[in-house]
């Protein structure tokens, strides 16, 4: 059997998909430069829910107005900020990507997800004139494309070891099993190779002996599926859970209410989600993010052809210990010995570079 050629598959996937949107006449097949700079924010996903997607747009949003009323206060060549939700299904995400760079409406196209770059490359040379700026991505070499990612290293690492720390603690829910779980969405590169194998790194290096599970919803969105899946894990002795599932994950919030576990939070502050029940929130600064790299793009600063990495020590992974809850929910001796671990990778002790 042949090898699957996943860039000779793309490459005739976007030109079908040009072909497909100017016979159906959706959109514009010319791809001459707009006059008038407008921005398309490309959501591989939904909006509504998805922290980082939410960040991703209030970023750009607020970029574009900043940018507006200190250049076009009067509204003329006012720049545009349109917002696509590709939807759930990857595999529509290519031919999506092909039609916005392909409508010659947008001057440039900004969007974060990891497996971006593979779709993003090919459309580069048939659209010189769009620029790329992806975040949560990596990509170097690039002439038409800026990447940023975050060091998820550090950010699951963080959440491993306040999750271990607290399943051995004395706290009310924590059981002698020293069992914690990750419920994941979908399998993907960077939950398989990086942030899964960090969140165990981070586990062990609190308390050794941890055991982690590991299991998949399938979707993004199926909250009756989390529910499942977490009373399952909370039966087998798991009293720490850090749910990666979008809406799904809110199936896991329930199950912890219900049966009396807890939850470790990712992406954004989920110490109001479920007080008392919620014991860390690692956060990632993308609406920070989104806003700077739009605002380079606007002053046109942007370094194409470059991925940088960035984390803790540059102020966009955190770990939230100021919020009321947290202070409130967890123990001094536990929030100690996390800060403890958390001030090394912020002082450069503890070195977590992304793979």
């Amino acid at each position: 059997m042949k090898q699957f050629d996943i860039k000779r598959f793309l490459t005739l996937a976007c030109a079908c998909a040009v072909m497909l949107v100017c016979a159906l006449g959706i959109t514009s097949c010319k791809t001459e430069k707009a006059t008038v700079e407008s921005i398309a924010v490309f959501v591989p996903g939904v909006v509504s829910g998805s922290p980082v997607y939410e960040m991703l747009v209030s970023g750009a949003e607020k970029a574009v107005a900043d940018f507006n009323a200190k250049n076009h206060a009067d509204g003329k060549n006012a720049v545009k900020c349109t917002i696509i939700e590709a939807g759930t299904n990857q595999s529509e995400w290519s031919g999506k990507l092909t039609a916005l760079a392909s409508s010659g409406e947008y001057t440039m196209i900004l969007s974060s997800n990891p497996s971006l770059p593979d779709l993003v490359a090919p459309l580069t040379a048939q659209f010189p004139d769009v620029k790329f700026i992806l975040m949560d991505a990596f990509l170097e070499g690039n002439s038409s494309v800026a990447t940023v990612r975050y060091n998820q290293r550090e950010q699951a690492f963080m959440a491993g070891y306040a999750a271990a720390t607290v399943s051995a603690s004395g706290m009310e829910y924590a059981n002698a099993a020293h069992k914690i779980a990750l419920v994941a969405a979908q399998e993907y590169p960077v939950m398989n190779d990086i942030i899964f194998p960090s969140y165990i790194e981070g586990a062990r290096a609190a308390v050794p002996d941890t055991e982690v599970e590991f299991v998949v919803v399938g979707n993004w969105y199926d909250a009756s599926k989390g529910m499942e899946l977490a009373d399952a894990l909370y039966a087998s002795g798991t009293d720490v859970i850090l749910p990666i599932a979008g809406g799904a994950s809110q199936g896991v919030i329930s199950s912890a209410q219900k049966a009396g576990f807890y939850i470790a939070w990712f992406d954004d502050n989920g110490y109001s989600k479920a007080p008392g029940y919620v014991i860390s929130s690692t956060t990632m600064a993308q609406d920070k993010m989104s806003y700077e790299m739009t605002t380079k793009y606007l002053e046109k600063t942007v370094k194409y052809g470059t991925a940088e990495t960035v984390g803790i020590k540059e102020g966009y992974i955190a770990f939230v210990e100021d919020d009321p809850v947290y202070i409130s929910s967890v123990p001094d001796d536990v929030r100690a010995t996390i800060a403890k671990e958390y001030a090394l990778i912020k002082n450069g002790d503890l070195l977590l570079p992304s793979p």
